[in-house]
């Protein structure tokens, strides 16, 4: 394995550790504050925090300007504004849906981008492997399990949480085409701003906004804001320019695994034991989905399987 390969693997799962353990603080602060408040600040902060590194590289730019072209303002806005979009789009039906569902659930069920990123690759004409197929259903019957009830509904934080992980597997096929145009730093910095933006104008048209509450969901908010926006999705811009998009989500996906413990440890959240098929088999899709396995090769493993043993 190359040592970038390496660097961007060891990236991708301490981000995937702190984002696990911010659906604790997602669900934590939705008890102070709207889920539209929470991201506008969360993200604000984010944005805030990388201006130390924006400045630097700037400057490390200017040094080399006379080997490096200056980027292109309208392609780096439209990179930041299709990005941040995206970003809100998913932040908000996460964050809305959390309120109504539990954060080990929440995990799992936006997780399931993992599976959706290499099938939306379709629109880019790559073809899923039979993997992918494999993974999707078995995500399908865990989903299934795990929030579709005796009645055949799903609940309505639930929902948004799904729909929300189409806009997350979206926000990593936009991550891996402009992180290298662009750079990783500044796309972080301006995808955080338009999330912020767009989230804070529907705060203030949709929920009421005081200084209290903000004071009392301080640390759920600072968590959200500099470890899971800040420094997690800034590894994962840094981490996107070396790895694959269907290799990244595979290691992305593990936040699943830490927002059950964090739910567990921290919130002592519980599922039954249909619920914990049903993660288990979304877990499994998701592993499923990365396999790089055609049906040629799976016809030709299984011929070598049945051939005669020549002794």
């Amino acid at each position: 394995m190359k040592p970038t390969t390496l660097r961007a693997d060891a990236l991708l799962l301490i981000t995937a550790t702190i984002w696990g353990f911010a659906f604790v603080a997602q669900r934590v602060g939705m008890e102070y504050v709207g889920p539209f408040t929470f991201n506008a600040v969360r993200f604000a902060l984010g944005s805030l925090s990388l201006i130390p590194l924006l400045i630097f590289n700037r400057s490390r730019e200017k040094k080399y300007r006379e080997i490096m072209p200056a980027p292109n303002v309208r392609k780096v806005a439209a990179a930041g504004g299709l990005t941040g979009l995206a970003l809100y789009m998913g932040s908000s039906l996460q964050q809305v849906g959390i309120v109504h569902t539990t954060a080990g659930k929440a995990g799992f069920i936006t997780g399931l981008y993992v599976v959706l990123v290499p099938i939306l690759g379709l629109f880019w004409r790559q073809r899923p492997e039979l993997g992918t197929w494999m993974g999707a259903v078995f995500a399908a019957v865990g989903l299934y399990l795990l929030s579709v009830t005796g009645n055949f509904t799903i609940s309505y934080g639930d929902l948004l949480v799904l729909v929300g992980a189409f806009f997350w597997a979206c926000h990593v096929h936009l991550v891996g085409l402009f992180a290298a145009r662009v750079g990783s730093i500044r796309l972080a910095f301006l995808q955080f701003a338009v999330c912020s933006a767009l989230s804070g104008i529907t705060a203030f048209a949709a929920e009421s906004v005081s200084l209290y509450s903000l004071q009392q969901g301080l640390l759920p908010i600072l968590y959200g804001g500099f470890m899971s926006v800040g420094i997690a999705y800034t590894l994962q811009v840094v981490a996107q320019q070396e790895a694959h998009p269907a290799h990244a989500s595979i290691l992305l996906s593990l936040e699943t695994v830490f927002a059950a413990l964090g739910g567990r440890l921290i919130l002592g959240e519980t599922l039954a034991p249909r619920g914990l098929l049903g993660c288990a088999l979304m877990l499994a899709g998701m592993l499923f989905s990365q396999f790089h396995f055609t049906s040629t090769s799976l016809k030709a493993l299984l011929r070598r399987a049945h051939r005669p043993d020549p002794t």
